[in-house]
Formats: structure tokens, C-alpha cells, sequence
């Protein structure tokens, strides 16, 4: 049987990261995982230049069942730190919008740099290896894989979600949290597409590869102003990814399809100015033609000039706008999800020190957490934050 200090389970974002900063500690550190490559979700994130941190990190963009959990570790390891690290390593990056940093040229900048740092703190990386069984010792624990046995005193469970299967996601983190008592939150999709109704689809699906600004805000009030995608399925986009990990089955989403304007306004100006001009002439110069068109043959809107119409049509017209209103099917699930609602408690978790409260040496970072961060960043910097400060101390 080998021995090392710490062993951590998952060669992500937060487990390369918690590895190394374990390693530079001079603790003797063995990194597993079962897949053939390092890093696979931060490989193809941002479109493949992986969108890695967010120059606005604030705890209120991190969804948790306990709101104060990610105050301590996103306070100790900022995005400052990792900004630094990837300064250090001359990668060229930009911001995109809403303070998202993406790499120049490739997210295998990210990956390079998290494995560079594994080898200099001297972290041994054993990949396509698969854990078959773990057993707490009296000191520390017994990990039993494909490659042989191992004994640490720390180990740390960096697997991740559901989300993205085809990556590799499994429930192993969940089940070895049960398996040693800790509670879990009910899972599910996060930062995900929505699905259209039968009837919705029907009306809808031929606006496919439509984008436009919009403001959406969930049944529950929160809000979110960015680009939306109409889909042959359904609706994407940034402002429905975020929301969707807002949303509940059976709710509704309220769009505002033209938020940086009053639609009433709009009409009431174009009329005084034109009045013989068509309603379907004056809106397209506002929201996709498709669109427009679309409404008309749906009867959604009724096509003549402006002077025909009076002020409580104009008010109904843009009240339609403003508060478009749509009743998802659902997601697309966990097969596009970009993050795992839910999770392992964080009333079991040390929110100083990442280890599980009620069992010695035993660690849990990343997303098998029950942390989940927006859109743009800020669950790469959970990762990164998390996995430092385990690092630490395991």
C-alpha cells in the first residue's frame, strides 16, 4: 500500500487547484481521477477559452442553501489571486462583458498553467484510475482503486456534479458523502436552456437562432438583463441560463423583450411623426423581423398604420412586450447544464476549512458542494477559492 499525506479524488478546476496548493505546502499529495485527460470541463468552457473568474465576485452571486457558507473562502482566495496566477504564467485574457474574463487563445492555457503548478509543488497526477471502494482508519483513510491501494490523512472528494455526463459526471462525490452521513440537498439542472410547451414549439420553434436583449425576472423576483436565444427546443441565452437556476417546475418567466425602452412611448413618437406608417414597419425597426412577422400570423398583433390604432391599444401592444410571459416544459437537463443546483449540505462543511464537520480528514470542494455560482465566472472561482482552502489544511 502507498502512502501520501493527502490524496485528492477529481483533477478539475478545484481539485488540480486544491493539489497543488497542498503540494507547495510540502505535504505529499496524489492526485486520482478516471478519465484520460486533466481538466475536461474547463477544455471546452467559454467556448473553449474558458471564462475562469469574474472581476465582480460577491457571495450574493453564489446560490447556497446557507447564504453566509461562501463568505470565508471567496474572502481569503479572491479572484485577485487567481488573476495573479494567470499574470504570472503571461496569459493573455480579456474581459468580455459584465467583468468575465476569458482566455485570448485557449482554455489549455488554464489547464497547462493548474498542471505546471501540480508538477512544481511535486503533486504525483495518476490518471484512468477508478476508486472502487474508500475506508475511514482509525488514521486517516484506505482508498482502493484499479491501479492498487492507498493510504492519506487527508482526503479531499473534488468530483463535481451531474451536469455535462458526458464529461464523465457521476454521483461518486454524493455517495461517498452519504456513505460516511453527510446530508444532502436535492440536485438539479442548473445554468441550462429552458424547453418549450407542445403549444409553444408549435409557435415558436421557427424563430430558431433568433437573439435579442431582454430583462427576465423569475416568479420569485430575481432578475436578470442580458442577450436570449430563441431555440428550435426552446430558450437559451444568457439571461434564461442564469434564471433557470431561479425557476421551479410550473413556473412562469416574465420577459421584457425591448428593456431598454418604452415601448408606448415609441409607438405613441413614431405615430405623431408617421402616422401612416405600419405597425409591422415601426416594430421592426425595434425587435427581430422575424419576430414581428411571427406575432402577426399568430394574431398576437394585428397589422394597419399607426393612426389607426388608439392609446389602449398602444398600451396593450407594449404590455405584451414588456411583460412577455412564458411557462417552460422544463430543461434540457443535465445534458447541457453548465452547473448542479444542490448538493452536499454546507451545514456539514467547515466553510474555513472545506473538511466535513463530524468525520476527520475528510474534504469536500468544488461543485459536489451545495454551491452554485451566475453565469460568467464565478463558479470557476468557487473552484478556486474552495480548493485553496482546503489546501491548506488538509
Amino acid at each position: 500500500m502507498s502512502n501520501f499525506d493527502v490524496i485528492v479524488i477529481g483533477a478539475g478546476a478545484a481539485g488540480l487547484h486544491c493539489a497543488a496548493t497542498a503540494g507547495y505546502r510540502g505535504r505529499n499529495v496524489l492526485l486520482l481521477d478516471n478519465a484520460k485527460k486533466a481538466g475536461r470541463k474547463i477544455l471546452i468552457s467559454g467556448g473553449g477559452r474558458c471564462n475562469f473568474t469574474n472581476y465582480n465576485i460577491e457571495p450574493s452571486a453564489f446560490l447556497c442553501s446557507n447564504k453566509h457558507f461562501v463568505k470565508s473562502a471567496l474572502s481569503r482566495y479572491t479572484q485577485w489571486d487567481f488573476i495573479a496566477m494567470v499574470d504570472k504564467y503571461n496569459i493573455a485574457y480579456h474581459e468580455k462583458t459584465l467583468g468575465q474574463l476569458f482566455c485570448d487563445d485557449s482554455a489549455k492555457d488554464i489547464v497547462n498553467m493548474l498542471e505546471s503548478e501540480c508538477q512544481n509543488a511535486n503533486v504525483t497526477t495518476q490518471l484512468r484510475t477508478e476508486i472502487m471502494a474508500i475506508e475511514k482508519l482509525e488514521q486517516g483513510f484506505s482508498i482502493t482503486t484499479s491501479e492498487g491501494k492507498y493510504h492519506c490523512e487527508s482526503l479531499v472528494i473534488a468530483t463535481g456534479g451531474l451536469s455535462m455526463p458526458k464529461l464523465g459526471a457521476t454521483p461518486f462525490g454524493y455517495k461517498v458523502a452519504q456513505q460516511f452521513g453527510l446530508k444532502l440537498k436535492d440536485t438539479t439542472a442548473g445554468l441550462v436552456p429552458f424547453t418549450w410547451q407542445n403549444t409553444d414549439k408549435v409557435d415558436y420553434e421557427m424563430l430558431s437562432g433568433i437573439s435579442l436583449p431582454v430583462s427576465v425576472t423569475s416568479e420569485s423576483g430575481v432578475n436578470f438583463s442580458e442577450d436570449m436565444l430563441f431555440t428550435h427546443r426552446g430558450l437559451s441565452g444568457p439571461a434564461i441560463l442564469q434564471i433557470s437556476s431561479y425557476w421551479q417546475a410550473g413556473q412562469a418567466v416574465t420577459i421584457d423583450l425591448l428593456p431598454h425602452g418604452d415601448l408606448n412611448d415609441i409607438l405613441t413618437s413614431a405615430r405623431e411623426s408617421n402616422p401612416k406608417q405600419a405597425l409591422k414597419t415601426c416594430l421592426g425597426q425595434h425587435f427581430p423581423k422575424r419576430l414581428i412577422e411571427r406575432l402577426i400570423e399568430l394574431n398576437k398583433l394585428i397589422d394597419k398604420p399607426l393612426n389607426q390604432f388608439n392609446e389602449k391599444e398602444f398600451a396593450t401592444i407594449a404590455n405584451y412586450f414588456h411583460q412577455w410571459q412564458i411557462k417552460p416544459n422544463g430543461t434540457e437537463g443535465y445534458r447541457t447544464a453548465e452547473v448542479t443546483l444542490g448538493g452536499i449540505d454546507t451545514d456539514e462543511i467547515s466553510s474555513k476549512t472545506m473538511m466535513a464537520k463530524n468525520v476527520e480528514g475528510l474534504y469536500f470542494i468544488g461543485e459536489v458542494v451545495d454551491v452554485s455560482g451566475w453565469l460568467g465566472g464565478y463558479n470557476f472561482q468557487w473552484a478556486w477559492s474552495s480548493g485553496w482552502c482546503a489546501g491548506q489544511f488538509v
